[in-house]
């Protein structure tokens, strides 16, 4: 893996196999969310969603921490963050855009989870479209406990993953629960030993960068997510639609002569 760019609140690099790795760079604090790692995490997302030649995006944290929640200062200090009518400014805390825009992008986000991921952070990591987590690693959606609301777009993913009934005892609860049951539940796709996380998330996203078209996974991301909350049979006239339009494209050739001839796929980039 090469070392492409270091910001000051969040490291990005790029393997050879087209995967760009976004490591959250606050580990003083547990990597809890702020204006300073927002900015720059929406540049390093913007950057590789812009790269050609990136494929597949990994988002991880650095210093035992995923995301500890929003960094709201000390006691001391969070009166700053209050205006004078007793409202926060929420986007001094999560920047200029909702954690959900990472839905939106046209390249798959696997999450990368070792140490608590928490508030904010869990919505982060939910936004992603698979996780994998270190053994032991916590979860919370503390929001209720803290006077808060489902916030950053939960209370509409967390329902999609596990379910309405677990969605509610989790956000009502603010309960703390930890990997194995977040395998259990389904929010993630593996559970890992800590010193093989990195390797094992790498080894995924590199499979999908080196074996699928980017403009099928562009699609399909897309498909998927606006297609839950829509009508089946105008998912499935959309479907055709795009269907129609995939296989006039040189994609489709390169995959099935890639399938007959037994080798690893050319996809052209986006």
């Amino acid at each position: 893996m090469t070392e492409a760019d270091v910001s000051d609140a969040v490291l990005y690099s790029e393997t050879d196999a087209g995967v760009a790795v976004l490591t959250l760079n606050r580990p003083e604090r547990m990597n809890a969310w702020g204006i300073d790692m927002a900015d720059a995490f929406y540049a390093c997302v913007d950057r590789a969603e812009a790269a050609p030649h990136v494929r597949v995006l990994v988002v991880t944290g650095g210093g035992g921490a995923f995301c500890a929640g929003a960094h709201m200062g000390s006691s001391d200090t969070i009166g700053d963050s209050l205006s004078r009518s007793g409202d926060v400014d929420i986007s001094k805390i999560i920047g200029d855009r909702p954690v959900s825009f990472l839905t939106g992008l046209r390249k798959p986000v696997v999450a990368a989870i070792d140490g608590p991921c928490v508030g904010i952070g869990l919505v982060l990591a939910l936004m992603c479209d698979v996780r994998f987590a270190a053994t032991g690693t916590k979860f919370a959606a503390p929001f209720a406990k803290r006077g808060l609301v489902a916030e950053n777009g939960i209370s509409w993913i967390l329902p999609r993953l596990v379910g309405w009934g677990v969605a509610m005892d989790l956000l009502l609860s603010g309960r703390t629960f930890y990997a194995d049951e977040a395998y259990e539940l389904r929010l993630i796709k593996e559970v890992v030993a800590s010193d093989e996380l990195m390797k094992r998330a790498l080894e995924y996203a590199e499979s999908i960068a080196l074996q699928c078209a980017p403009s099928s996974l562009a699609q399909i991301k897309q498909q998927a997510y606006r297609d839950s909350t829509g009508d089946v049979d105008e998912a499935g006239s959309r479907a055709e639609a795009l269907m129609s339009d995939s296989l006039t494209r040189p994609d489709f050739m390169e995959g099935i002569l890639a399938f007959f001839e037994k080798r690893k796929p050319n996809f052209p980039s986006l």
